[in-house]
Order: C-alpha cells, then structure tokens, then sequence
C-alpha cells in the first residue's frame, strides 16, 4: 500500500521513537542535539531534573524527555525573549547555586506534545515562563547559546524570505564545515564516484546532510546524525531512478529498488541541478549495464495487450509523471471509478454505475459547471477554472489521517520480504510515522474540524459533485488491499461533529460489508470492462493532451497556471520574500502532473467477454434499470420557465407603485390568484391591497406596536402578523376581524414562516421556537390551536429565519452577524458561524438546499456550505442589502440606497442596477415561477415588478 508499505503488528498511540522530523514547522531543519537536563525550579532549595536529549532546530528549540510520559517541550524561537547562559548575569545571584553548562531560554509560548506519550493536538502553555537545560557537557553551552542567539535573530526577521535566506546561509554554512565519513563505506575497496551535498526528502521535511556514491553503493549521511549515522543502498538492488521536481526545480531524484512499486527507497532533493545529473548519470550507467529502461509508451502497450492491470498502469505513469509517495504536494493521483455510493448491491455491469472518466471531477456536475465557466470567461487573463487542485497535501492526509503507521518505501516487493532487506534495516526506524503526525505537522498541531474530516465515502463523492471549491480526486490507497485508513483503530479523538457524533471509523456505501469489501469491490470496479474501456479518457485529462492548452480548455480542465510544470521560473524572482510566499502557496495548492501524452490515448484492446479483474471472487448482478428516452428527455416546464425568468432578472421593469402606508413596510404576502396584497409596516397597521382595481381595501391594526413581517395561509383564508408587542396575530380575511392573538415570546417577534401546519417564531428573546397550529376552519371553531413543539434557544436576538425547500433545515440569523443552520426534525443546531459584523438582514437556501446566502449590516453577501458549515465566499456592496432573493447563482437584493440589484455571484459583482425606492428596499416578495416581484420600502410604498422577456 502507497502509504501503508510497513505497518508495525502493534496498532496504538505508543511508539518507540517519540521525537521525529514531523515536530518541526514545514521548511525546518534539525541541526544538533544534545544530551541534557530539564530543570524544574521551585524555589532555591527545590529542584527536579528530567533527564533527556535538547534538539537545536533552525525555528525552535525542543527537549525530548527520556521518561515516555512526560511532554516533548517544543519552543518556538521567535516567541523567546532571552536566551543566555544564567551563570554569566552577574546582576542575578539566585542563579549561583547552578553548576556550568545551564542554558536558560524565557519565552512567550511553548508547547507540549506526546504527553503520556498519546499522539494528540498540542498543548499551548502561554505567558511569560524560563526554561533552563544543563548540558552534559559544558563545555559546548557557549557555542550552543551562539547557535541559538543566531538563529533567534534569523526568527526574529520581518520577512519570511529574509528568515529563509540567513537560515540558508547557516545551513550551508556547517554542511561546508563537514564531509562524507569514508569510515562509513561498506568496504574499503570501494572506488568513490563523487560527494555532494543534498536533503533526504520524507513527507512534509527534508533531513540535510551529505551524498556518496562509489562503484558499490549510494549512501546518505545525515548532518544531524538522525536518525540513523549513515543510510546505504547497494546498486545491485536499484531498479529505476526518476528525476524529481521538487518546489517546482529540478532539483530531486528517486531511487527504487523494486520493479512495480509506487514507493521508493531514497528520495533526494540537490541544491543544484548539476549535482542531481551527475549523480543520476552514474546510476543510469549502472544500470545501462543490467536492467532496460521502461517508458510511458513501453507501459502503455504491455497495458493495451493486457500484460499490466489498470492499477499497475495508473501507477506507473504516476511515477512516470513525478507523482512521488514522498512528497504530498506530488502525491499519487486515481480516479474516482464508482458513482454508486447508496445501491444495497454493487452493479458492475451497468454504466450508470461508474463516474464519466472523460470529465474531470468539476466538469462531473453540469450546473456546477456552467456557474463555473461563467467566472471563467469574465476572469482576467491568466484564466483558471478550479480554484482548488483535484490532488493536494490536505486532500492526502484528509484520506489518511487514522492509518496507524506509515512507511514511504518500496520494500514489501523486495524479494525475502521486509526483515531481509538490508535498505529495509537502515530505514525503517526513520520513515514509519503514525499518520495523524503529519496531519498534525501540516495543520500547526491541530486535527481538522470533525466535519471536514473523512467521514463518509458517500458524503465525499457527494461534496465533489456538488461542493463549490472541492474537486479531488481519490488516492492509490482506495485500490489497495490495506483498510486501515478506513478504520479509526487507533481511537484517535478526531472531535465531534455537529450533530454530536463522534467521528470514528468511515461510513461505508450499503454495498460494502466492511473495509476490506469496500476495497475488494472497488479494485474489481478499476478493473471491469466499462473502466479498462474508458480508462484512456481519464489519462487523457491528466497526464495526457487534454492536461493543457486547447484542448484542456475544451475539456474544461483547467486550473491554476501555476500548477503546471513551468508555470513559474523561481530563479526569475529576485525578491526572496516573493519567492518563498509563492512556493508555500503552491505546495500546499498542489501541482499538475507532468504531461505525459501530447496525442490522444489509445483505448485498451479488449474481448467484451474478458474479466479484468485481479480478484474475481465477488459476483456481479446482471439485472439492469433501462431509463426510457422519453423519460431522459422529460422536462419539467415549472423548472423551465424559473429558469428563463432568472435569466432575463436583469430586465426587471417597475410596473407600479403606491404609498399605502406612513411607515416603513416590513412584510409582503400575496394571495394564491395574486389579486390581494397583504403588507405589514412599523406603523402598526395590516394592508389589503387589490392588485386588480389598485386601491386599498382593508386596513387593521392590532396593537400600538410595528408590525414585522406577515403570511398568509394556504387557501387565503387568514393571515397571520408578528408584533414588536411580542404577539403573533391571526387575521380572517372572510370575516373581516382578528381571530387569534399568540402569546409567544418575551420580547418583539421579528420574523415568522409556516409549512404544513407549522408556524415558525423568530424574536429578539433569542429564540426561534416551532409551533403546531391547526387552523379555525379545520377545526370549526374560532380560535386556532397552538402548541409549542421546540425551542431553538441562541445567544441573542434573532432577526430572521428562513426554511429552505424541503422545509427539513432552518436558518436564523442574529442582531450580532450569527449564522445558525438548525434540522427542524430534530431541533438539533446543524452548525453556527459568525458571519457579518452587525445584524443579518436576510439569509435563504440556495433551490437545491446546498448553500446558502446571507446579508447583513456590514454591506456584505455571505455564501455558506449548508453540509459542511463552511463559509465558501464573501461578496462585499456598496451599500447594506435589505432582502434578496436568488436562484443558487444569480442575487436580486434590494439596497439601502432603494435600488435592485441583480448580482452574479460566482462572478462577484452586480450585473445590473435598477432604480427603484427612495429609501431602502425592506422586503420582498417573489411568486413561485420567479415572474412576478413586489417591493416595499422604508419610502412607505409597495412596488411592482414584471419581467421584460
């Protein structure tokens, strides 16, 4: 398994190496280490020593504790203050009583990680605290003190570049002042070819020291000694070798040591590109001499005649392509094969079952799409389409993140098996890594949120059809033969979600009876007749002629110019500051693969009847649901017409207007046959308004107090009003008089809604609660019957709520910018956000429930992912916006300033300005073919609107 190649039998959070490379920041380097002491001092008299090993890194300081329970201590160097030796501050006397060798180092904030030796988030200890270590020998504490002084003040530069740069400088510095230890050598008779300096790449660290090949092996020596004095490979057991981009420069090579598989044994990055050839050419000449080079094409007729597995294809082009196991931002990249996450069985010989491999993951959803190439051809040159990668460093730990040890190596083919291996010996201690490391490495100590964490297959596959930013792709692991990357089986606390589920092991599709099924079935899938048929479509968007150009433009698969190999020439930028921020941008962004095929791929030559599979143990159903072509060609003409109205939003024309109140309108309802307009205004009064002989024909007021929003019920038989007097009102409109009054909160009811006899409650109280009313009529009698069903409690006043289609999930927001997204089935809060500094104004789901939008006081329209909770886009305005209504792509808001406005949001800017109000516009009301609009407006006036078609 890529990344799972050697997983140790013991599967828990206890290791026996605690410290590794992974306790470092990204870009770190570990220099030296020292053995010392930790001393804890209460007082003059008390003290405690712990005894352990004080690491010298380029951007910290950290103390790894012998006793496995205790914390390693990781200081940051740019949050210490002083750095010195006690004994020399003759200003302090209650250091005196300190043997030599104490360093004492007073920083702002440190953390504390493995404690009680549990792989878990860091802690933080923050606030002003000394730590003092005595080292063994003392006679080294000045040059350590210097070391730190130096590398405190690199810490301590404003900018990054600048950091990087004297860092650099240091590093170099001591690699000049070593050399290779020819003791190290195998045998003293071997002939040396050449020396240089180069890192040891492993995921997210690289480990500087020197490189030696002779006649007889390759050998890496670690500057830092760790975690092994010298790493050797004998050039008998090299198979291949690649050349590496690594940060985008040419500057890496591969060495495997097996024929087949996708990691390898050695992975290391030069600092020159002269360095890199020469020593490849001395392997490439050894291997002249013993074993045939294989190349992309030789790869792709064995795969056309059937000698290799799709799997075995797919991994060598990702090799071919410098997709490299040891580097995440370079990872790996399979496709998505199954489409059927929710069928009780698995049907592999329908091809409704598999995902369409001639698009790429954001082409997979066509309305996505569309909302995608409109911001496509109004974007400024240079275009992209995706603003994420299908394959980055988060995408690869998202999959990974409970495997329980991870090995990036090739020796599970090495013939003899692991404890055989000689390269295995020398390795092993230094790539197994429990997986949540990295996860923690590459998020600064943290686990993602439970609800972005990998929670369902099904839930994903879903979020990369329909998710606005996620277009990922699957990694090699998903075809493999270990599971455990599906199994929480280190019992990693990974949160909770927020439903208050813990989030465990990942929720399978119905069709899979456990991991390894899932797996089983899924490599049986890569291997079927539909897959081997169309499998070139796919290598044709990524490592083939559809990557770039026209062609990828006409695919649409295009992504960020700077994804692609030599989409930027690093040693073009001067600024180093420049440089470093667009190299950590693309690392973490992802990268292209290197194209590969500049002519389309040739389909794989195979008998219809011909089983691909590399287990055929499972049996497939042959039962088939044919769609009719009528059926597939049926159009809904309510959809129909929305759609063609939302298209011509922005030739809005105001039809009429009228001034039927002395305040502020607050609220609009329409009847069914659209003849009578009810409106509700801060001047108390409820308006009946006939839309066919223009006049006012009813006028009612409750109480004193402003009225806030209003509805009417199905059949127009009443209309119910909310009151800043805290009442919820019920109006007859047959008998002309209020027929209820509700008592339903302790402060001003803002806002209300209703579906199937439910009537929804917002108020500054700060609740939203749910009530079972049923209507006069049905029951025959006078009074409606109200019964308060749930509560949704918040921590302020409420503003608004809003149902969305299905009437399943409520939104609310607050008079403090909160975001809340409730299930009304359950009353249970889906997930909250601070979205907008001030109150929310509006907020309503997209059509299809999956985002959803907000304004508020702060001028800005906020997009929300309703399934994740993640705030996806911020579009700002001239002016606040009132109310709105949309489509899931196009945004009718009415302003502040009085004007409409037809925005594109995917776009980010108003398409159109209409005017409208002399005031602002405060509510809104559209019909459900989205045809026919009325407004009204702090202005007192309520406005009609028609489409000009």
């Amino acid at each position: 398994m890529a990344f799972t190649r050697k997983r140790r039998q013991e599967q828990q959070l206890y290791s026996k190496e605690r410290f590794s490379l992974l306790l470092l920041n990204l870009e770190e380097y570990y220099f030296e280490q020292h053995t010392a002491n930790h001393i804890i001092k209460k007082d003059c008299r008390d003290e405690r020593k712990i005894r352990g090993s004080l690491k010298i890194c380029s951007k910290s300081i950290i103390f790894e504790p012998d006793e496995k329970i205790q914390p390693i201590i990781k200081i940051p160097l740019r949050d210490c203050i002083n750095i010195e030796a006690p004994e020399n501050n003759e200003e302090n006397n209650s250091f005196t009583w300190y043997t030599s060798g104490v360093i004492s180092v007073v920083s702002n904030q440190a953390f504390l990680i493995k404690e009680q030796n549990i792989i878990a988030p860091y802690k933080t200890e923050r606030g002003k605290t000394e730590y003092l270590f005595q080292l063994d020998v003392a006679g080294k504490t000045d040059d350590v003190i210097q070391t730190l002084l130096q590398l405190n003040r690199a810490s301590h530069l404003d900018k990054l570049g600048d950091q990087a740069a004297m860092i650099t400088a240091i590093l170099q510095s001591r690699l000049a002042r070593t050399s290779f230890d020819k003791n190290r050598f195998q045998n003293v008779s071997e002939t040396l070819h050449m020396e240089c300096e180069a890192e040891m790449v492993t995921p997210l660290v690289t480990n500087p020291g020197h490189v030696c090949i002779t006649d007889a092996n390759l050998y890496f020596q670690p500057l830092n000694g760790y975690p092994k004095p010298v790493v050797h490979i004998k050039m008998h057991n090299v198979r291949r070798i690649y050349k590496r981009r690594h940060g985008l420069m040419p500057l890496g090579l591969e060495v495997f040591c097996t024929e087949n598989d996708l990691c390898s044994d050695i992975y290391l990055k030069f600092y020159n590109s002269q360095d890199r050839d020469e020593l490849y050419f001395y392997i490439a000449t050894y291997l002249e001499n013993h074993i045939t080079e294989q190349t992309a094409e030789s790869y792709m007729l064995q795969w056309q005649r059937g000698h290799i597995s799709n799997y075995q294809y797919l991994l060598h082009l990702n090799n071919l392509a410098d997709r490299s196991c040891n580097d995440l931002s370079q990872y790996p990249v399979f496709p998505w094969i199954i489409a059927d996450y929710s069928s009780s069985e698995l049907d592999l010989t329908k091809p409704e079952t598999f995902r369409d491999l001639s698009k790429p993951v954001g082409a997979l959803n066509r309305e996505r799409l569309e909302r995608l190439l409109t911001r496509y051809r109004e974007m400024p040159e240079p275009k992209f389409m995706y603003g994420s990668h299908y394959s980055s460093p988060g995408y690869v730990l998202f999959y990974l993140v409970r495997v329980g040890k991870i090995a990036f190596i090739a020796s599970l083919f090495i013939p003899g098996g692991f404890e055989n291996s000689s390269i295995w010996t020398d390795l092993t201690s230094i790539l197994i890594s429990p997986a949540p490391e990295y996860m923690l490495c590459l998020q600064n100590g943290k686990f993602d949120h439970a609800d972005r964490t990998f929670n369902s297959i099904a839930e994903t596959w879903k979020n990369c059809l329909d998710g606005a930013t996620d277009f990922k792709e699957l990694i090699p692991e998903f075809y493999e033969n270990d599971s455990s990357f599906l199994v929480n089986s280190l019992k990693l606390d990974l949160g909770k979600r927020q439903g208050g589920k813990m989030v465990e092991h990942v929720e399978l599709p119905p069709w899979a009876l456990d991991p390894d099924d899932f797996l089983q079935k899924s490599q049986n899938a890569l291997e079927s007749q539909y897959v081997s048929e169309h499998l070139h479509e796919w290598i044709n968007l990524v490592f083939g002629y559809k990557q770039k150009g026209s062609e990828a433009i006409a695919a649409h698969n295009v992504f960020h110019p700077l994804t692609y190999e030599g989409g930027v020439d690093l040693n073009s930028i001067m600024d180093p500051n420049e440089k470093v921020a667009l190299l950590t941008q693309i690392l973490e962004f992802g990268q292209t693969p290197k194209q590969l095929f500049t002519t389309p791929h040739p389909r794989r030559i195979i008998p219809k009847f011909k089983s691909l599979s590399r287990t055929s143990n499972h049996n497939v159903s042959i039962a088939e649901s044919p769609v009719s072509p009528s059926e597939e060609s049926f159009e809904d003409l309510t959809e129909e017409s929305i759609t063609l109205a939302w298209n011509n939003i922005a030739k809005l024309k105001l039809d009429e207007q009228h001034k039927i109140h002395k305040e502020e309108i607050t609220g609009i309802a329409v009847s069914c046959n659209g003849s009578s307009v009810f409106t509700t205004s801060q001047d108390s009064t409820l308006k009946m308004f006939s839309k066919e002989s223009k006049t006012l024909q009813r006028s009612i007021s409750f109480s004193n107090m402003a009225l806030s929003s209003c509805l009417i019920l199905p059949g127009d038989t009443t209309v119910i009003s909310s009151s800043w007097d805290n009442h919820i009102y019920f109006y007859s409109v047959a008998f002309g008089r209020r027929q209820d009054t509700l008592m339903g909160h302790d402060d001003a009811v803002s806002k209300i809604c209703w579906h199937d006899n439910r009537l929804y409650s917002a108020s500054w109280d700060s609740t939203v609660k749910v009530w079972h009313c049923v209507p006069a009529e049905v029951l025959g009698t006078k009074r409606h019957q109200c019964e308060l069903l749930a509560e949704l409690e918040h921590d302020v006043s409420v503003n608004t709520i809003n149902l969305n289609a299905a009437n399943a999930i409520l939104v609310s927001g607050t008079k403090e910018g909160t975001i809340s997204i409730w299930d009304v089935t359950t009353a249970t809060m889906l997930h909250q956000l601070s979205c907008h500094s001030g109150t929310v104004y509006d907020a309503a789901f997209s059509p299809d429930s999956r985002h959803l939008l907000s304004t508020g006081e702060d001028g800005c329209f906020k997009v929300i992912d309703v399934q994740t909770g993640m705030l996806i886009s911020s579009m700002a305005s001239e002016h606040p916006q009132r109310c709105f209504k949309w489509d899931g792509h196009t945004v009718l808001s009415g302003s502040q300033s009085g004007e409409l406005l037809v925005w594109d949001l995917l776009a980010g800017k108003v398409i159109e300005r209409i005017k409208g109000h002399t005031g602002a516009v405060t509510c809104m009301w559209m019909n459900e073919q989205c045809s026919s609009i009325i407004t009204g407006g702090e202005d007192k006036q309520i406005m009609f609107w028609k489409l000009q078609y």
